[in-house]
C-alpha cells in the first residue's frame, strides 16, 4: 500500500509502491476511486484515474488490487448499459440520479440463475475453446458457454439445470487436477483473445445504406473509418450501422460524444425491431456510454472494453460489428494524459504513440477460425468515426487512422451544407474489398460490378463538367454531357441520398441498390439511343419516367421485383423516338 505525493488532474504519482506492475489497477483515496498504473519510477507509480479526483489530497492511500484492467464477460452482457469501465449504469441508476465517484457495481448480475443446456458429455476429452453448453440470453442470441482459455482434459461432472454466472456447470479434470468452469469468464482488455487463424474476407456486411453497400462495400471482418468535420452526419451514420447491419451482435461504443446522443440512441434502441427477424434490436445490442462529461482516461478503456466483448462473441461463431464514435475524443484523452506526463509530443500535440495505439484497436477486428470445437468461424467489424478539428483530413489521427482501415467513407461538408445525407464523399471515398465481395455480389446481380463502374465512371465525369459549367454555362455542353448531367442527378438523389428517418427508405436491401441504380443506368442507355436517334436532352428531361424513377426509394423491399420489371418495360416502350419526340 503506497500514498499519493503528487496530483495533476487525472494523473496521480503514488509513493512508497515497490512491488507495483504496469497496468495493475489501484483504489486511490477513501473512496476507492479506480486508477491504472502506466509507469513505474523506482519506488513512485504513475497512475492515471478513471475517475474525477476532486478533493484527493496528497498523503491519501493508494491500493494495489495485483489485478489488471478486465472485462467481464458471460450471460447477462447483451442488452446491457456500461460505462467506460463496464460499470452497469442501469444497476447505477437504480441507486440514485447521479453516479457517485468510487461507485462499486458488478458487470453482470450475480444472482440471476441461467437455463444452462450441455452440449457435452461426462467422459468426453475437451479443450480450450470448445463449446460445452448454451444458454438462451435473448431472443436473437444463444450465449454459448466456452471452456475457458488454458483449462483442458476430460469432463468429470456437467448437468442441465439453473445456475448463477459464479457456480460450477461442469468440472474437468486433467492428469488429476480438477478445473471448475463457471459461467462467468474475465479478460484483460487489452489482450487480444486467441483463435486458430485469420481468415480473408468474402462475405459483404450488409449495411442497408445504399452508398455502403453498392459503391463502397465492407466485408464482415473489415475495418472501416467514418471522418467528418461538425455536423455531417458521423452519429447518424453509425447508428444507422448499428440498427440495420445484418450481423448477430452490435455494439455502439459512445466514446467522448455528447449526453443528448447517448440519450437518443439507447431511446431508439427500445423501440425498433430487427429487419431479419422483427424482434426487438435491443436483444443483440450492447451499449457502452462514455459521454463528454465522464472522466477523460475511461475513454481509452471503454475502446478495449467493447472490442474483448465483440472477440467473446465472435469466439462463440458470431459475427460482430463494434461501432466507435468517435476515436478523436480517445485521442484527445491521450493528449491530455501525455501533456501531464511531461512526454514528448508529436504532431499536434498528439503522443509519439498515437498510431501504435490506433493499430492495436483496429487491428483486432477480422474474420477467424475459433478456437476449439465445433469448428466455427468468427467476425469482428470496427467501424470507428474520426472528428477531425475544421474537417481537416491532413490531421494525425484520420491520417493515422488512413494507414490501418481498408474502408474509407470520407464525410464532405458541402454535401451536408447541400442537404445531401448520408453525407459520404463519393470521389473520395474508397473501398479495399470490392474484389472480395465480387462473388458475394455476383449472387445477388451478376451485373453490379460493370453497372458499378458505370456509375461510377459517371459520377467522376460530372465532377469534371461542373468545372466547365461554372465557367461557360451548361447550355454550352453537348448533348451527351447534358446527359450525363442529367443521369448523375438522378444517381445523387435517387440513390446515393438516404432518409434515415423514412420507415421504407431507411433500409435498403442489395437486390433493391441493385434494381435501383440498374435502372438508372439502363435509362442512360436507352436516352444514349434516344441521343443517337435525333431526340434531345430536353425531350428525354419531359419523359414521364424521371419522376417514376425519382419515386423508387418509396418502393418497399418487399414490393421492388414486379415494380421494378414494371418500369423497364414501361421505359422499353415510351423511350423511343417517333418523329423527333419522346412517346
Amino acid at each position: 500500500m503506497g500514498k499519493i505525493w503528487r496530483v495533476s488532474g487525472p494523473v496521480i504519482i503514488g509513493e512508497d509502491m515497490k512491488g507495483s506492475q504496469v497496468y495493475e489497477i489501484v483504489e486511490i483515496g477513501s473512496k476507492g476511486l479506480v486508477g491504472e498504473i502506466i509507469g513505474l519510477d523506482e519506488d513512485k507509480a504513475i497512475i492515471q484515474a478513471h475517475e474525477d479526483t476532486q478533493s484527493l489530497e496528497v498523503g491519501e492511500t493508494v491500493r494495489g488490487t495485483g489485478a489488471i484492467l478486465t472485462a467481464e464477460l458471460g450471460p447477462g452482457i447483451v442488452g446491457a448499459i456500461y460505462d467506460g469501465l463496464q460499470k452497469s449504469l442501469t444497476v447505477l441508476m437504480e441507486k440514485g440520479s447521479f453516479i457517485e465517484r468510487g461507485a462499486k457495481v458488478f458487470s453482470l448480475p450475480r444472482d440471476k440463475k441461467w437455463s444452462f443446456t450441455p452440449t457435452v458429455k461426462v467422459g468426453d476429452v475437451v479443450n480450450q475453446g470448445d463449446i460445452i453448453g448454451t444458454v438462451p440470453e435473448t431472443s436473437l442470441i444463444v450465449h454459448k458457454i466456452m471452456v475457458p482459455v488454458g483449462v483442458k482434459g476430460v469432463v468429470k461432472e456437467i448437468a442441465k439445470g439453473e445456475y448463477t454466472i459464479e457456480e460450477p456447470v461442469a468440472r474437468i479434470s486433467d492428469n488429476g487436477k480438477v478445473s471448475e468452469v463457471i459461467m462467468l469468464q474475465k479478460w484483460p482488455v487489452r489482450k487480444p483473445r486467441p483463435y486458430k487463424q485469420r481468415l480473408a474476407p468474402s462475405q459483404m456486411l450488409i449495411t442497408g445504406t445504399r452508398i455502403m453497400d453498392y459503391m463502397f462495400p465492407l466485408a464482415l471482418g473489415g475495418k472501416a473509418a467514418i471522418p467528418g468535420g461538425f455536423g455531417t452526419g458521423k452519429t447518424v451514420a453509425l447508428q444507422q450501422l448499428a440498427r440495420w447491419s445484418q450481423t448477430q451482435l452490435n455494439i455502439y461504443v459512445g466514446c467522448g460524444e455528447r449526453g443528448n446522443e447517448m440519450a437518443d440512441v439507447l431511446y431508439s434502441f427500445r423501440r425498433l425491431k430487427d429487419p431479419a427477424t422483427g424482434s426487438s434490436l435491443q436483444d443483440k445490442e450492447i451499449f457502452i456510454a462514455n459521454t463528454s462529461n465522464m472522466p477523460v482516461v475511461a475513454r481509452e478503456a471503454s475502446i478495449f472494453v467493447g472490442i474483448t466483448i465483440a472477440e467473446y462473441f465472435r469466439d462463440m461463431g458470431y459475427d460482430v460489428l463494434l461501432v466507435c464514435d468517435s476515436t478523436s475524443r480517445w485521442a484527445e484523452a491521450m493528449r491530455e494524459i501525455g501533456g501531464r506526463l511531461e512526454e514528448i509530443p508529436g504532431e499536434e500535440g498528439f503522443p509519439a504513440y498515437l498510431g501504435s495505439r490506433l493499430a492495436a484497436f483496429y487491428e483486432r477486428a477480422g474474420l477467424v477460425e475459433c478456437a476449439g470445437n465445433p469448428q466455427r468461424q468468427g467476425s469482428v467489424t470496427v467501424v470507428g468515426a474520426v472528428s477531425p478539428p475544421g474537417a481537416d483530413f491532413s490531421e494525425p489521427v484520420t491520417q493515422n487512422t488512413l494507414r490501418i482501415i481498408d474502408v474509407f467513407y470520407a464525410l464532405d461538408v458541402t454535401l451536408a451544407n447541400k442537404r445531401h445525407f448520408p453525407a459520404i464523399n463519393w470521389l473520395t471515398s474508397y473501398s479495399l474489398y470490392v474484389e472480395d465481395v465480387k462473388d458475394w455480389w455476383a449472387k445477388v446481380s451478376s451485373e453490379w460490378d460493370a453497372t458499378r463502374a458505370t456509375a461510377l465512371r459517371l459520377l467522376q465525369k460530372e465532377a469534371e463538367l461542373e468545372e466547365i459549367v461554372r465557367l461557360v454555362g451548361p447550355e454550352a455542353l453537348p448533348e451527351t454531357d447534358k446527359l450525363v448531367m442529367v443521369v448523375t442527378r438522378m444517381m445523387r438523389e435517387d440513390f446515393l441520398m438516404q432518409s434515415a428517418y423514412n420507415e421504407i427508405d431507411t433500409y435498403c436491401t442489395p437486390q433493391k441498390g441493385q434494381l435501383m441504380m440498374g435502372t438508372i443506368v439502363k435509362f442512360y442507355e436507352l436516352a444514349q439511343r434516344m441521343l443517337d436517334a435525333g431526340a434531345t436532352v430536353a425531350d428525354v428531361r419531359s419523359s414521364p419516367i424521371v419522376a417514376k424513377i425519382s419515386r423508387m426509394k418509396d418502393i418497399a423491399n418487399d414490393d421492388i421485383v414486379p415494380r421494378i420489371k414494371g418500369l423497364w418495360s414501361e421505359m422499353e416502350m415510351n423511350l423511343v423516338v417517333q418523329k423527333g419526340e419522346v412517346r
